[in-house]
């Protein structure tokens, strides 16, 4: 089997789809401006060319997929391309806001979904809406305690910023005494173009578990392969709770993800501002097995080359890159 293999040694098996740029919510570290221009349509991937391109990646060794946006959910054919890919010899999962996880659960246990990401930044209604300026505080949690009901499993991804929810880090953690079902998983707040990055604004992995040593005895479990989060039980507790260091503790030695944004662009790395067309090539008619291997050929081993986060001239080449929403995480 090809496989897709770096200079570096890592195969990549791990593809994350984004199906849009839209968002049913505005949080600012995710999209920059209340206005965005979004993608037109005829811009992005269809649902038969989303499947084509699924096809070929997993026929050089994905074997877990993504959906990602934007908000995956808002795309009028997504309950297609979900059918299409629940037949492709993968794992299937998908990170969603869950506003509208209802009305698709039959879709998701038909493709043989087991597992979503569900992002959630706050537990408090009224900080909920002025993260996401949005009203669907209510919905939300009534869609997680659905998806907990019927047997799914939920990792809650809450991105920590100082002075807006980091004073919520234990109410989030005591989520996970009683459900075996939940994790919740702390993600460092990153740069991307737009969204007003700042170290200052970051609470770092060191100081999220100092902050949860403070009421919780905890041990760290073992480390799976590709693991993006170091990931800790607090003692008697169902549930699990981790943490993305990715600007104070990456985790690049292990990487295996690829990205395909809702246009049709590879990319290698999510800080990478480089990205090479594969939709063009596709609707022409041309084989892109060589197109993938050459891009991930010129990986870089960390942070898409950039040599770190707090140095001025490294937080305007974040700034290169594409909006988070723009890319689909």
């Amino acid at each position: 089997m090809m496989s897709i293999q770096d200079t570096f040694g890592r195969k990549h098996t791990y593809l994350r789809i984004s199906l849009t740029d839209k968002c049913n919510l505005r949080c600012t570290y995710c999209m920059p401006q209340e206005d965005m221009q979004f993608m037109p349509s005829k811009w992005l991937m269809q649902a038969d060319e989303v499947e084509e391109l699924a096809r070929i990646f997993v026929e050089m060794g994905v074997d877990k997929i993504r959906l990602t946006g934007g908000e995956p959910l808002v795309r009028k054919d997504v309950g297609d391309i979900i059918d299409r890919l629940g037949k492709l010899d993968t794992a299937l999962t998908l990170t969603t806001n869950a506003v509208l996880i209802d009305e698709y659960l039959p879709k998701l246990k038909d493709a043989g979904v087991k597992s979503l990401n569900v992002s959630l930044d706050t537990l408090n209604e009224v900080q909920f809406k002025g993260i996401t300026k949005r009203d669907h505080y209510q919905k939300t949690r009534d869609n997680i305690a659905l998806l907990l009901s019927e047997g799914f499993t939920v990792k809650l991804n809450t991105v920590v910023m100082r002075g807006l929810n980091d004073h919520e880090v234990n109410d989030f953690v005591h989520l996970t005494l009683e459900n075996p079902l939940l994790h919740i998983r702390f993600i460092e707040f990153m740069p991307f173009s737009g969204n007003q990055w700042d170290m200052s604004k970051i609470v770092s992995h060191n100081e999220l578990l100092s902050k949860i040593n403070a009421e919780f005895e905890f041990r760290q479990l073992m480390a799976e392969p590709h693991d993006t989060a170091r990931r800790y039980q607090v003692d008697g507790a169902a549930g699990t709770f981790g943490i993305i260091g990715t600007v104070t503790h990456p985790f690049c030695s292990g990487c295996n993800r690829i990205r395909l944004t809702a246009d049709g662009k590879l990319k290698n790395c999510l800080f990478d501002t480089s990205e090479i067309d594969l939709l063009t090539p596709l609707r022409n008619g041309e084989d892109v097995r060589p197109i993938i291997l050459s891009h991930f050929h010129k990986k870089h081993f960390a942070h898409g080359g950039h040599v770190g986060f707090d140095d001025k001239t490294a937080r305007s080449d974040y700034e290169q890159n594409r909006t988070m929403i723009a890319i689909g995480g």
